[in-house]
């Protein structure tokens, strides 16, 4: 007699489910139970807010801060990863560990939901350059938590460099903290790009004060704001001591003679952010441009599942709020409540996504990094590969698409499972699609073997216990 495997119970009809505590996540969170459905918000850090509304530790911040409060009966479930995400019968299953990374003891569920938001943000984005592996050398988000949670500044003689208006606020937490800034180096052309995007700035224009409030900070302090230059090389032994900055042309290719030694003992960098795009890709949302595709509802091309804030574009906390009141409120008539229209909102996604394309053009990442990199320049470092290797292995060996990419050079395939050089490799070897492939894997967060062999415990009545 054949023997039937028996199908998975359809997922929860009931709940929403939503994957980060950032502003898109919160939003999405409170505009859920506002419309009377059951919220269960899945956040990798141990209290809401994300990068954007971190708390300062050492100001003794309240719990019940109204900018990271959630409402009422929803519930929160800090320190969890989702570490893997499948389809069920009526909607998706989540795999769940609970507990802080390196410890042996976290335990595992899973969640069923039919309504899933996610709202996974983004991290920052390094370029490499010769010595950016030394210590010292921070990526400029890594630099403003230290400042803003613990009042730690990474060095007193602090060089930061990159594109983007985020650099201002990170110098900001820096000066803040106590450290000495020795420049702001501004890698584009900031104001040209802008004075070419008019309906973008007038999009933005409630940032100007504090575009402005960061500028005043700087002239304070004394502290250079350089366009169209950057570091491209940090000097050390043990520990960074210097960087070689340089004027950059237009396509980011060094101005010969304009070289510069300046002394650091902390180097922060930041070229713009990568989306989290590993558990949209697990689900099979379809993509563009490196960003998850949505709708005007915030809805993924997989049914049921919904995607907010810096997955869908980088575009800031304001338009990441927005859409993840859009995608609450659609998660919630999904599942069978009857929200009111959020208009308001629809509006502040539309003006906020005139500010991320304007953002976009006027801060765009050039080819002309790459020509800062020597042969033995490190890409990936938690494998070492060097940037001639590259080229070498898409030159000679034909090695063209990310799998066999990483067979030949193991580029991507080590702790961060190509998170940090991803997309720079697949810039390097001039074929930005390449990103896309080391998003994709099954694994969306380091497990152990143990935890994998154990199996997940069902989340109340959702799934049998040790089903997986």
């Amino acid at each position: 007699m054949t023997q039937t495997t028996p199908a998975a119970p359809a997922a929860r009809t009931d709940r929403v489910v939503v994957v980060g505590a950032g502003p898109a996540g919160l939003a999405a969170a409170r505009s859920a139970a506002a419309a009377g459905a059951a919220v269960l918000v899945i956040d990798a850090e141990p209290a809401p807010g994300g990068q954007y509304l971190r708390r300062d530790a050492l100001a003794g911040a309240d719990d019940r801060d109204p900018a990271t409060a959630l409402p009422p009966g929803v519930e929160h479930r800090p320190d969890t990863v989702v570490w893997a995400i499948e389809p069920v019968p009526g909607g998706h299953r989540l795999h769940l560990r609970t507990g802080p990374a390196d410890d042996p003891g976290r335990t595992g569920a899973t969640v069923d939901t039919r309504a899933l938001v996610l709202a996974t943000g983004a991290h920052d984005r390094a370029l490499p350059f010769p010595g950016w592996d030394l210590p010292g050398v921070y990526t400029a988000g890594a630099a403003q938590a230290l400042a803003k949670a613990q009042r730690l500044a990474v060095g007193e003689r602090v060089l930061l460099a990159g594109t983007g208006p985020f650099l201002l606020p990170v110098a900001r937490s820096l000066l803040d903290a106590g450290a000495r800034i020795t420049a702001v180096l501004e890698a584009g052309e900031p104001v040209t790009g802008w004075l070419r995007h008019p309906g973008g700035v007038l999009a933005g224009s409630g940032k100007l004060g504090e575009l402005a409030s960061h500028l005043a900070a700087l002239a304070r302090h004394r502290v250079p704001y350089r366009p169209r230059t950057t570091v491209v090389a940090a000097h050390g032994t043990d520990a960074v001591e210097a960087a070689t900055t340089v004027r950059l042309d237009r396509d980011w290719n060094p101005v010969p003679g304009t070289e510069r030694r300046v002394e650091a003992d902390a180097v922060c960098v930041g070229f713009g952010f990568t989306p989290q795009t590993e558990l949209a890709v697990a689900a099979g949302c379809a993509m563009a441009e490196g960003f998850v595709r949505v709708d005007a509802a915030q809805a993924t091309s997989v049914p049921g599942v919904f995607a907010a804030g810096e997955l869908t574009g980088i575009g800031g906390a304001a338009l990441s709020a927005a859409e993840g009141e859009v995608a609450g409120a659609a998660a919630a008539r999904l599942v069978g409540r009857d929200p009111r229209p959020p208009l308001a909102a629809l509006r502040r996604v539309r003006r906020g996504r005139r500010f991320a394309a304007a953002l976009a053009a006027a801060h765009p990442v050039r080819p002309g990094w790459s020509t800062w990199l020597a042969e033995d320049t490190l890409v990936c470092r938690c494998e070492e590969v060097r940037a001639g290797e590259l080229r070498a292995a898409a030159r000679e060996r034909g090695a063209s698409a990310a799998r066999p990419l990483k067979l030949v050079t193991r580029a991507g395939l080590g702790p961060c499972q190509g998170r940090v050089c991803g997309r720079n490799v697949a810039e390097l070897l001039g074929d930005p699609r390449l990103a896309d492939g080391f998003a994709r894997r099954p694994i969306a967060a380091p497990v152990r073997l143990g935890e994998l062999a154990a199996g997940d415990t069902a989340d109340g009545a959702d799934t049998p216990a040790g089903r997986r």
